[in-house]
């Protein structure tokens, strides 16, 4: 229903009185010409007041809603129909519901930032905390002459160089995601076989993938399928889908590569016979340090920040990566990339 406007109902208003104050006036002086006389200044009067009500009240109220929209964060997206011209209090109900609801939003943001930031930095510590606590171990143990017995000397130092790369790769894959976000990390797109890189990276990991039992494959490989996309990075990608795959499938599993020809796109998916992820881990998979199993993650020796550096690649190519599972039965991951003739 159309919301009448004020200006109107204190239009008709005055109509209602001057007919009023006439017909009293009438009423007493059975006189048409004073009836006339009061109905002109009743009229008069009342139209005045409108004018001052007009100046004074709903031009402060048209200020007003300005200002609400000047605080608005989207108040370049805000038009006004003419329904809403025509009625200030409307209008101005309108725009401070809907300053309230932005303003609601973006609290409720950015208490989940805050959220996220608290997170983040946890993880970080953590991460960071486990090979410096077991670098500082070593070295008080040499320091406290380890040093001189020659059945642990070389065996300290070796340990400790592992968890010093163990930083190194830790640093490095944050200062990658930093990069690929802020957009300081060029894609080098060029025209190169999806195909044959799938097949080297799986050769890559054929070692690895024998020690756990695991057969790796690449289906749909009859024909060379190009694509347009930096090799560099997208090798990183299916390298990081397929260590994961090898790193929590089972004993005696299989991991295959799938690439399909989708016309202006290929569509590569990564899919595993594992034990699958539950439905509560899916929407955080790719979030920085986040773990399904984080005690089995660490001791597989996982930063926690492959999956975001793969999602954040991938975005940075413009294109999508999701990711389906089944407890039980397996995984598979899938991005698209733009086709190249």
């Amino acid at each position: 229903m159309k919301t009448i406007s004020p200006k109107i109902i204190l239009a008709l208003f005055s109509f209602v009185v001057a007919f009023s104050v006439s017909g009293i006036t009438y009423f007493y002086s059975n006189s048409v010409r004073f009836s006339f006389y009061a109905f002109t200044i009743s009229l008069s009067t009342s139209l005045v007041m409108l004018f001052f009500v007009n100046v004074f009240i709903v031009k402060k109220i048209t200020t007003l809603i300005n200002t609400v929209k000047k605080f608005r964060t989207q108040s370049d997206d805000v038009s006004l129909n003419n329904e809403f011209r025509s009625n200030e209090m409307s209008l101005l109900h309108s725009e401070i519901f809907a300053w309230a609801e932005e303003r609601k939003n973006e609290i409720e943001r950015l208490k989940k930032l805050e959220v996220y930031r608290k997170e983040f930095l946890g993880n970080v510590s953590h991460e960071l905390k486990t090979p410096i606590f077991n670098i500082q171990g070593y070295v008080l143990t040499l320091l406290d002459g380890g040093l001189e017995d020659e059945t642990i000397n070389r065996d300290y130092l070796q340990r400790a160089e592992k968890s010093i790369d163990r930083m190194i790769t830790i640093i490095d894959d944050l200062e990658a995601i930093s990069q690929l976000e802020t957009g300081e990390l060029q894609i080098e797109p060029e025209r190169f076989d999806i195909v044959a890189l799938a097949k080297d990276v799986i050769e890559a990991q054929e070692l690895k993938a024998t020690n756990k039992g695991i057969i790796l494959t690449v289906q749909n490989d009859e024909k060379p399928i190009f694509v347009f996309a930096d090799r560099f990075r997208i090798r990183q990608v299916i390298v990081n889908l397929i260590v994961n795959s090898i790193k929590y499938g089972k004993q005696n599993g299989e991991t295959k590569i799938r690439i399909y020809d989708m016309g202006d796109n290929v569509s590569v998916e990564v899919v595993d016979n594992g034990l699958g992820i539950e439905d509560k881990h899916l929407p955080r998979l790719f979030e920085r340090f986040y773990r399904v199993d984080k005690s089995r993650s660490r001791e597989q020796g996982g930063t926690g920040l492959g999956l975001a550096i793969v999602k954040h690649i991938i975005e940075a190519h413009n294109q999508t990566i999701n990711v389906m599972s089944t407890v039980g039965v397996g995984t598979v991951f899938s991005f698209t990339l733009k086709k190249s003739n």
